[in-house]
């Protein structure tokens, strides 16, 4: 299990793209939460772990699983900075206060650093009034926080993992790509959001 790794190092694994690395999930990640049931500081985990590595890279991005757990929180309590991606879907909006509130409950007991970068739309379709209202209420009441740029809908973007590839080596033409690429400028100008 993770407990047991004999260090962060043996775990990275190398990308086809030179300065990409990563950590694979695999199989141990399932019984992760029980396995940090007996240990103290358990919240703290992924952060002690990063901390041997961290010097070595210039961003660490931890792709979280949408359910809050104790691996999310464990990204959050390691993270500077959280990106929330939020589907232009119609409960959408109401699993981010609940995150919300969790971000800032993390904030006041184990990483009071912690601001959110902003708010991604994807999965939007300018074509449904569905993605619209989405859009309309999380522009209303989350003001700047959202990112002007919105992840369509798009077949490539689906495909791309099939082949084991970013979309951006897949389909570098691709409407997805595209967005994926605007969005990467916009979030390297962007200042994260301490308030809330």
């Amino acid at each position: 299990g993770l407990i047991e790794a004999a260090g962060i190092d043996e775990i990275i694994c190398a990308t086809m793209l030179p300065k990409l690395m990563m950590i694979p999930a695999n199989i141990d990640l399932i019984g992760f939460e029980i396995e940090m049931v007996p240990v103290k500081q358990r919240e703290k985990k992924l952060k002690n772990l990063l901390e041997q590595v961290k010097e070595k890279f210039d961003y660490i991005i931890i792709d979280c699983p949408p359910a809050l757990s104790l691996l999310t929180l464990n990204a959050f309590t390691a993270s500077d900075s959280v990106l929330i991606p939020l589907q232009s879907e119609f409960y959408a909006l109401e699993g981010l206060g609940q995150l919300l509130d969790t971000i800032k409950r993390v904030k006041s007991s184990f990483n009071p650093g912690l601001k959110i970068k902003g708010i991604l739309l994807t999965m939007y379709d300018k074509r449904t009034n569905l993605s619209q209202h989405v859009v309309q209420d999380a522009e209303k009441y989350f003001k700047d926080m959202v990112f002007k740029t919105k992840i369509p809908r798009n077949v490539k973007l689906g495909e791309a993992p099939s082949y084991g590839l970013p979309v951006i080596l897949y389909d570098k033409h691709s409407a997805g790509s595209k967005s994926y690429m605007a969005f990467a400028r916009e979030l390297l100008t962007r200042r994260s959001h301490v308030k809330r």
